[in-house]
């Protein structure tokens, strides 16, 4: 059965009543949203960045919101594809699992460490608010557009972060809605994160934000413009 909504494109096979593969559905997206932050020779203008990330938001909300509930278990940007609209969909569903318990046990198959949450690098028991986590680095992508951990590798992430309870840095320039954002995303303990509809309202809030922030530099424009003509 093929799945399609608006901000993820997944292809699955049932079988037994229960999902054994995720693969993705490469439809008119030109590619990912790691390619696109890494290639880029500007800065993503912010009204776009928080679009991405709303978009991002909605597809993995609805999967958590699914009967039973989807967790990705992969999320990163390497997963996200951009279209030409600079829509962002959820894909590569390669290792998510229905969560049929109050918690995921498997084992099976692994993520990247440079993404993943610090209970699921110390291959404890985890749910939904692992992909929060992972979200929470796509964030930090968003802004810095860096690669995460860059300096480090796999084994060496995987002890900052499941053992020694490190984070990545945030620049110090950042918009304090963005870094509170992150840091909810990064909460040590998986129950303080936020739910992705909790993220939802966040990112809308700071997209009005955004939205009176250009009105009013558009009417200041205007304004001078005008003064000159006057003179």
């Amino acid at each position: 059965m093929t799945t399609y909504y608006p901000d993820f494109m997944v292809f699955y096979l049932q079988k037994k009543q229960a999902v054994s593969h995720y693969r993705s559905l490469f439809l008119k997206c030109s590619g990912s949203l790691f390619r696109l932050l890494q290639r880029s020779t500007t800065k993503l203008d912010w009204r776009r960045r928080v679009h991405m990330a709303l978009d991002v938001a909605r597809g993995m909300n609805y999967l958590h919101h699914y009967s039973p509930p989807i967790i990705h278990r992969d999320l990163k940007s390497s997963n996200l594809l951009v279209d030409k609209n600079w829509t962002v969909k959820v894909a590569d569903f390669g290792l998510s699992r229905l969560k049929r318990e109050t918690y995921l046990t498997t084992k099976t198959g692994k993520g990247t460490p440079q993404w993943m949450a610090p209970e699921v690098l110390r291959n404890e028991p985890s749910d939904e608010k692992s992909d929060v986590y992972s979200y929470g680095v796509i964030l930090w992508e968003l802004v810095t557009q860096k690669i995460p951990w860059e300096n480090l590798n796999s084994m060496q992430v995987i002890g900052a972060v499941g053992f020694m309870n490190q984070r990545l840095e945030i620049p110090s320039e950042t918009d304090p809605y963005w870094t509170s954002l992150i840091l909810s995303c990064w909460e040590t303990d998986p129950q303080s994160r936020p739910s992705f509809q909790e993220l939802l309202e966040k990112l809308r809030e700071l997209q009005r934000k955004y939205a009176v922030q250009n009105q009013v530099q558009r009417n200041a424009s205007a304004a001078a413009k005008n003064s000159i003509i006057e003179e």
